[in-house]
């Protein structure tokens, strides 16, 4: 499923062809996606100036000149891409419509903005500008992690105490928003902490050195446009490079690139998911 990386460099793919410009039409072709599309969508989106482009944790959020805001989650395969209009250095052509493009956002600048999603894992929702904290997938996300708000004090205090293991712990939305299972692998390689230990356990020093690892990570990942597993695309068609680099992530039995290190990356699963790290050089 697409992480924070992901879906900043889609926002960031969109933003140049939606910002400012008018939705002229909009096809919603079936009722629903991972939960069924508000009521009236297409309605409620044509005719609509798009104002701005945000993130928050994993979703897109279109603020519209009606007072709305359009959420879009990519869920485990959707796909926005771009048509019509100039991307960089590169004029995409409509293509022909597919079977899964499940929204068309038609704009009045001759680009075209399709929501293609083969598992339907996706959503789309539209809401209050307004009273967008209250939405039930936003009210209680945590802090995002490049914001201000996310620092060394925080986290020390809302790790302290918890007997979860540290991976889940950065993996709970409600703690830090945006963090997924690929990032938070990487994040504890160069920290060199055991996924396994418990959150509560470890040193306030090596909890507060956590926050600039983070940061890093997503940062170089959103400068490579994420990493391309499986259905991910940017915004533009192209793949993200992320994924070149890994250090741990989806390495099992690779040696480690510790120099020094002549341990291989072990592979266990935690709460359903894949965990990836170095026995020797994370404890």
């Amino acid at each position: 499923m697409p992480e924070l990386p992901e879906v900043e460099t889609v926002k960031a793919g969109l933003a140049p062809v939606t910002e400012g410009q008018i939705i002229a039409r909009a096809d919603v072709n079936r009722p629903d996606l991972r939960w069924p599309f508000p009521p009236d969508m297409a309605a409620r989106l044509q005719g609509r100036r798009i104002d701005r482009l945000r993130r928050r944790s994993k979703y897109i959020l279109a603020d519209l000149d009606s007072g709305e805001t359009l959420l879009i989650h990519l869920g485990m395969s959707g796909r926005m891409l771009i048509s019509g209009h100039t991307v960089g250095e590169f004029h995409h052509p409509h293509p022909t419509p597919a079977k899964h493009d499940h929204v068309v956002l038609h704009m009045a600048n001759s680009a075209r903005i399709t929501f293609n999603d083969a598992r339907r894992f996706g959503a789309m929702d539209l809401m209050a500008t307004a009273e967008q904290e209250d939405h039930w997938l936003l009210r209680d996300l945590g802090p995002e992690p490049l914001g201000n708000t996310f620092n060394e004090a925080y986290l020390i205090d809302r790790l302290q105490g918890r007997n979860t293991p540290i991976k889940t712990a950065l993996l709970d939305q409600r703690i830090v928003a945006g963090l997924g299972n690929i990032y938070v692998c990487e994040v504890l390689f160069r920290a060199g902490i055991d996924p396994r230990r418990k959150a509560g356990q470890i040193s306030a020093k090596r909890v507060a050195m956590l926050v600039p690892l983070i940061r890093d990570v997503l940062s170089e990942a959103i400068e490579a446009g994420g990493s391309s597993l499986r259905d991910y695309r940017q915004a533009d068609g192209e793949l993200g490079y992320f994924q070149h680099v890994f250090k741990a992530y989806d390495k099992a039995d690779a040696p480690c690139v510790t120099p020094g290190c002549e341990k291989t990356i072990q592979r266990i699963v935690q709460s359903g998911r894949s965990t990836f790290f170095c026995p020797q050089c994370q404890r």
